[in-house]
């Protein structure tokens, strides 16, 4: 019995050890600093208040410390950040006014494609990946440089 050739030359392939072999972007993209404003948790975030009484409800009383010791806390290998919630979902599941998410994830970076390439990067060693998550000002700032083999 024959097998086809598209299945044989398939078989024998190795995995491509381009990090962005899936990705829409380039590393040229993420190269270098940027710096995502406005996309953490900060004591500013918008929390919904009960038209009755005028207050926050409990739940969505949070501050920026217990939001990092939550994003802090998530049990990954990837570091997480702590994102503002949306003011619907904290009405809909009750929920805290904030969420944890990977550093590069497209809430923050702002696209997917963006998102997959900071992840291409940092899963990769021949990329060198710091990030700084700036409470106060809400600002997310992403370095990325080519490691020298």
């Amino acid at each position: 019995m024959t097998e086809p050739s598209g299945l044989r030359d398939s078989m024998s392939e190795q995995p491509s050890k381009d990090p962005f072999e899936d990705c829409e972007l380039s590393p040229d993209a993420i190269l270098g600093t940027h710096t995502f404003e406005d996309v953490l948790f900060t004591d500013e975030t918008e929390t919904p208040v009960n038209v009755l009484t005028g207050e926050t409800p409990a739940h969505s009383q949070a501050n920026v410390d217990e939001a990092r010791s939550f994003a802090d806390g998530i049990d990954s290998d990837t570091p997480h950040i702590a994102l503002p919630a949306s003011v619907e979902a904290q009405i809909e599941t009750a929920s805290k006014p904030y969420t944890a998410a990977a550093f590069f994830h497209f809430k923050a970076t702002g696209s997917l494609k963006r998102h997959r390439a900071y992840h291409a990067a940092y899963n990769s060693e021949t990329f060198s990946v710091e990030f700084e998550a700036d409470y106060e000002s809400g600002d997310l700032t992403i370095t990325i440089e080519e490691v020298d083999s």
